[in-house]
């Protein structure tokens, strides 16, 4: 069998070492495996099923590999300057950067919502928001069921979604990375303000929901929020659906969906905590309830693993996803 000449880049980072667990774990066809990172970490060593790497710094001339998938857990500046270099040889490049996740000629995956996308990229597949991708995981079997017509999404994130720098502030009491301290606090604030008052976070999950969901006329708004969490993000989502439902109807729905675990027992005080997210592939969800405040409203509670589901997971299906179509077009036999 003809195995794929895979590159990890940002394969130091908090993601990128996800990325390598999960890659370890789900044991695909790899042949050769090339490692970089910034100059600072070259030169480290990790490991992809228990084999050593040497990892390189990320150069043009260090790309210069027999390369056909890399996967990019760098920022949107290194991705910009790098990918291009890799697709014009050829190679496909799955990026979990923001930079390409808006483009209209980059397809933006979620495995279990849109996995037909990846058929018509052009080189670049785009890895979505952490907190949209476990958002519209729980909304699409909604969407296909009943229609969406509304959505207001209420996020508690964790320090994670900030990098190592984020969890060590919240370890040591420290204040690096956030507007404010995190210990023993909220803060309203991920990213950067806009003009509109909004921040680019709450951006990127409205107009990523939109792209994924393929449904532009969909009204979404969200407020983010940082919490003092060290893995998985919670979501409030309030879901104005364009049809009436039977909210047992809904739970089964929703337990009979791809990627998705119902945990929603409020007599027995079950239901799904960061603690039941963390080292899971899976979104939880939970205190499934009608919305009595408007006709066809629906409120739900959902959690999920930021680092795995939410960034290394997802970019991992995708290559699944890949090297499928890849069989089947002859590319890898």
């Amino acid at each position: 069998m003809k195995k794929v000449n895979l590159a990890l880049i940002g394969a130091t980072g908090l993601v990128g070492a996800t990325v390598l667990q999960v890659l370890s774990e789900r044991k695909l066809p790899i042949n050769n495996f090339y490692a970089y990172s910034s100059e600072k970490s070259a030169g480290s060593l990790v490991s992809l099923g228990g084999d050593l790497h040497k990892v390189m710094e990320l150069t043009e001339e260090n790309l210069d590999r027999d390369i056909n998938i890399a996967i990019f857990c760098t920022g949107a500046e290194i991705s910009e300057k790098f990918v291009p270099l890799l697709t014009r040889k050829g190679c496909a490049v799955i990026d979990n950067s923001s930079h390409y996740r808006m483009d209209k000629t980059v397809p933006l995956v979620v495995a279990e919502v849109n996995p037909e996308d990846v058929k018509w990229h052009k080189g670049i597949i785009a890895n979505p928001n952490c907190s949209t991708i476990q958002a519209v995981v729980a909304l699409n079997p909604l969407k296909n069921k009943y229609g969406l017509k509304r959505v207001v999404y209420s996020t508690y994130q964790s320090v994670s979604g900030a990098g190592s720098a984020g969890i060590e502030d919240l370890k040591n009491g420290s204040n690096h990375t956030f507007p404010q301290g995190i210990s023993h606090n909220l803060i309203p604030q991920i990213d950067d303000f806009l003009d509109s008052g909004y921040t680019k976070e709450e951006m990127k999950m409205i107009n990523e929901t939109k792209k994924i969901l393929h449904q532009e006329d969909l009204k979404v708004t969200a407020t983010t929020v940082r919490v003092p969490v060290f893995c998985a993000h919670c979501e409030s989502i309030n879901i104005e659906l364009e049809k009436s439902f039977d909210i047992d109807e809904v739970k089964a729905v929703l337990e009979s969906s791809p990627g998705i675990i119902v945990k929603d027992d409020i007599e027995k005080g079950r239901y799904p905590t960061p603690r039941d997210a963390a080292g899971s592939d899976s979104v939880y969800l939970g205190r499934i309830r009608r919305d009595e405040s408007l006709e066809n409203g629906l409120n739900i509670w959902c959690v999920a693993d930021n680092l795995r589901k939410g960034a290394a997971t997802n970019a991992v299906q995708t290559l699944e996803l890949l090297i499928n179509s890849d069989r089947q077009a002859g590319g890898i036999e």
